[in-house]
């Protein structure tokens, strides 16, 4: 038996832009009104174009595949050609064993049915028998954390519901293949993590998942390969660490121009390894930055700050609030120093940048939000911008004895 769980080969996948016609009711007015306005339909006017182009990946047993890039890469594209959603123009996919997809919230739901009712009719398309999803129901409304709602029609859920829902009946499934869409996205942060810990076994299995997402710190944590598409072409496939760097190369935000006198000419963050996708909460951080000038220039310091997801700053220093004092550069001199961070951060996506500036005059000098975010995990569950690593030291029971006054 072979290892491949699923297989895409030279897949392309060709749209064409502006109307779609459903039905005939559509169509004949929009024809009338083109002969009027002597318009043809034709292929000269250009608007085809492709979302995928010679796309070829394979998945095995018991391996995890994230896929990312920009919106508009192809990402959910391909997923919707291997859910079969959607046939490739040329090419194809191989999928060896039942599949299960979760590309959209709502979809296999009915919205006058109830959510138990729509277990069965969700687990149903996704090739489980009646039996099969009996015998998991409970399961499946446990998982999904919406007892309480579980006999109300599902066109009253949230959109976080029916994530819950999809999710876990898809989970529940016993897929040889599992495909997750960035859907998990509107679920809560403690749903979030019970998802991708529901998958962890499903690997353990010997399933293989694949996962999209634009939660870069998800996929680096989840994924044991990685695979970035750019305007419908593979562009890269690796690890997670090494294709997540690649991605935040080719994105990152750089506000100095060739007018600058200096420029901040490198920056890296990393960990004891050498890596610098993923940290744990507390752990030691350094930041590489190297600052080149292109004219002389005097009483410079380098600043340091992290913004939080929402892009509110939580952290600020700089080498002359350090007590290094400012430093000067001659024409083609190169100023190198490191920041060494414990990042008491708690769970989430931090953006960091460096800034060179100078205190006296308040002038901005040059400005780069790393191409790295830092991305930090941690077992236990504190959330907001910093980790004050607690612990129960105490909890108890306090019963009113009898006589004492309320």
């Amino acid at each position: 038996m072979s290892d491949v769980a699923l297989r895409m080969e030279q897949v392309y996948k060709k749209f064409r832009k502006g109307e779609v016609y459903n039905s005939l009711r559509d169509l004949l007015p929009a024809l009338t009104g083109k002969m009027f306005r002597q318009q043809e339909l034709n292929e000269s006017d250009n608007r085809e174009f492709w979302a995928l182009q010679d796309v070829s990946f394979e998945v095995k047993h018991g391996e995890a595949l994230g896929i990312i890039g920009r919106n508009g890469a192809g990402k959910s594209t391909a997923l919707k050609i291997l859910s079969r959603i959607i046939k490739p123009t040329r090419g194809r996919m191989v999928v060896y064993g039942r599949l299960s997809a979760l590309i959209e919230v709502a979809a296999g739901f009915h919205q006058d049915l109830t959510g138990r009712e729509n277990i069965f009719l969700y687990g149903t398309i996704l090739g489980m028998t009646k039996r099969e999803i009996a015998s998991k129901v409970e399961q499946i409304i446990a998982f999904s954390g919406i007892e309480e709602f579980i006999d109300t029609p599902v066109k009253r859920y949230s959109s976080g519901m029916y994530a819950r829902l999809g999710f876990s009946v898809a989970a529940h499934v016993d897929p040889e293949v599992l495909i997750v869409d960035e859907v998990l996205s509107v679920g809560d942060f403690v749903f979030q993590r019970k998802c991708v810990e529901r998958m962890k076994e499903v690997i353990c299995s010997g399933a293989a998942v694949l996962f999209v997402s634009h939660n870069l710190r998800t996929v680096a944590e989840f994924c044991n390969r990685c695979l970035l598409l750019e305007r419908g072409r593979l562009m890269m496939t690796g690890s997670p660490n090494e294709v997540i760097q690649s991605y935040m190369q080719s994105t990152r935000i750089i506000s100095h121009d060739d007018s600058r006198a200096v420029e901040i000419s490198q920056v890296r963050i990393r960990n004891r390894q050498g890596e610098s996708v993923r940290f744990e909460s507390g752990e030691t951080a350094w930041v590489d930055v190297e600052v080149t000038a292109r004219r002389p220039r005097t009483k410079m310091a380098v600043v340091l700050f992290v913004r939080d997801e929402s892009y509110y700053e939580v952290f600020n220093t700089s080498t002359e609030r350090l007590g290094l004092g400012s430093f000067n550069l001659e024409s083609g001199e190169t100023f190198a120093c490191t920041f060494e961070l414990r990042l008491n951060f708690a769970n989430g996506t931090f953006h960091p940048f460096v800034a060179v500036y100078r205190y006296d005059t308040e002038t901005l000098l040059d400005q780069m939000e790393l191409t790295s975010r830092i991305y930090i995990g941690s077992e236990s569950d504190v959330r907001g911008a910093v980790n004050c690593f607690p612990r129960v030291v105490r909890h108890e029971v306090l019963r009113v004895t009898s006589g004492a006054s309320v």
